[in-house]
């Protein structure tokens, strides 16, 4: 979901609780703080400089030739589990069958020689599937695969275990990558494929302990899925639902149509770290009804400046961020590394504004306008209690939303320039804020007790921040614009021991 609409996101299948949270302390005890952000930032130019595979076979392997049609597949058929397979250079080819595809026995290792390509042909859907675990896929370029909408191509049965090591994925439909539990994804390129780079969504369970380190994933959505079912929720370089434990560093998430990184619906547990995001049409990264992160030192610049003129355009006052926090927050009672949603040591620079922390008042469980779930299993057994209530009593209040609480901000630096930007200042916002509550009939959430819960009573916080240009900030709601002197005053009291610098650049 994005910004204020009753609509939410792609439903996908519960597996962790959807909780939210009741009322915290509101003491602001400073601890050790760390250093500052810096500018520096190096990408992972995967791509473009690919790494090459054996020249040879491994003692033990299985040659696959090229000239064979369907010869991976059925040498994978008639060998044992772990097995190692070494695709010769050249153009590898499936039967001329959709559904024709490799289908890997636990424990089995993918090859590919310099030059080896498995081609769809725009003919099959998926290049490798089935549920074996502990499969390795390495130096291999897979290509030209037409996977239907939200299914993937490679590991499309969302198998756990699987390690996608120093392979290009690319110019297939659909997802190049699915995801499974301890999935490795390491130095690879996910480019142009048509929906997403990769999608971590496994049916019926979390995902857990998911790596993603040092990939270049560009260009993805190739599709225009948003533009052909508006408000689906089901773009971006790499989205994210019901991931339990992932790291997410050293990659470059750079020109997606749409977000670069989208983390939806019961993720917990995220260290988002030392990446560069760059020039995404839609935000760098967002954070939507998940639980406990920790997003720092990443370089995040040029990004939103599609969507944000697009809606600016439309005369559109909300506040479209690059790093977008939707419905989420810190949850102690979720084990992670954190108990807050942490954001610091970040650079931002001459993106289409900054950081939104946003709680749709109307969202919660079996609301109407929450059509991202199917059901509400919460930390508390009375669930049936947040089904329409004669009135508002507890644990409604406590555990029947998702809440934007325990948000962090601190010892990042935010530089805008308009004239790299080509926008007005609205393009320079920092902002914390709900809508008026009024749907549906029933709702115990009515008015602006949302709107005043985000901004003075859940914890989120800025302070030690570095500011560069015109920036402006938005609180309680968005028709409500504070200058620093306001931001920092009563009764918002933000952005202590950060420091303003209203040049346009530097």
């Amino acid at each position: 979901m994005i910004k204020r609409r009753l609509w939410a996101s792609s439903a996908a299948p519960l597996a962790l609780a959807l909780l939210a949270t009741g009322c915290w302390d509101t003491s602001d005890e400073d601890r050790a703080e760390p250093k500052a952000a810096s500018s520096s930032a190096s990408v992972a130019r995967v791509c473009a400089e690919p790494a090459a595979g054996p020249a040879r076979p491994p003692a033990g392997a299985v040659t696959v030739d090229p000239a064979v049609v369907g010869d991976l597949a059925a040498k994978t058929a008639s060998s044992p589990a772990n097995t190692t397979f070494w695709l010769r250079p050249g153009k590898h080819r499936l039967e001329p069958d959709r559904y024709a595809q490799v289908v890997p026995k636990e424990g089995n290792t993918y090859l590919g020689a310099p030059a080896a390509v498995l081609d769809g042909r725009r003919t099959n859907q998926y290049a490798f599937g089935g549920t074996a675990r502990d499969v390795t896929v390495r130096f291999l370029t897979v290509q030209g695969f037409v996977a239907p909408h939200n299914e993937g191509v490679v590991n499309h049965d969302s198998a756990d275990g699987w390690v996608i090591e120093h392979a290009t994925i690319r110019n297939n439909s659909g997802a190049g990558l699915m995801a499974g539990a301890r999935q490795q994804v390491r130095a690879s390129c996910l480019r142009g494929n048509g929906q997403y780079g990769m999608n971590a969504y496994q049916a019926g369970d979390a995902i857990r302990d998911l790596v993603v380190e040092g990939n270049e994933i560009t260009d993805n959505n190739t599709d225009d899925w948003e533009r052909r079912r508006p408000g689906c929720g089901c773009t971006g370089g790499v989205k994210f639902w019901a991931v339990d434990g992932a790291d997410i560093r050293g990659n470059w998430v750079h020109d997606n149509r749409g977000a670069g990184l989208w983390a939806d619906n019961n993720n917990n547990d995220f260290r988002i770290e030392n990446n560069v995001l760059e020039a995404n049409d839609g935000a760098a990264l967002m954070y939507e009804t998940s639980y406990n992160a920790v997003i720092r030192n990443n370089t995040i610049r040029r990004n939103t400046w599609v969507e944000g003129r697009k809606y600016a355009e439309r005369g559109d006052d909300f506040p479209y961020a690059s790093l977008y926090v939707s419905e989420s927050g810190g949850e102690p009672r979720i084990p992670a590394r954190t108990d807050k949603v942490e954001i610091y040591r970040n650079v931002l620079e001459n993106n289409w504004s900054g950081i939104t922390l946003w709680e749709n008042a109307d969202r919660f469980c079996n609301s109407p306008a929450n059509t991202s779930t199917g059901e509400c299993t919460l930390l508390v057994p009375e669930a049936d209690r947040c089904e329409r209530p004669a009135i508002a009593t507890a644990p409604l209040y406590s555990d029947c939303r998702w809440k934007t609480q325990r948000v962090e901000v601190h010892h990042n630096r935010f530089v805008l320039d308009p004239a790299v930007v080509e926008c007005s200042a609205a393009c320079g916002r920092m902002a914390v804020l709900a809508n008026y509550g009024t749907y549906p009939e029933w709702s115990p959430y009515k008015g602006e007790r949302v709107a005043e819960a985000i901004t003075g009573r859940q914890r989120n916080r800025w302070h030690h921040n570095a500011y560069v240009g015109p920036w402006s900030f938005v609180a309680q709601d968005q028709g409500r614009t504070l200058d620093f002197v306001q931001w920092q005053g009563m009764p918002y009291r933000q952005d202590a021991g950060s420091t303003f610098d209203l040049r346009g650049g530097e």
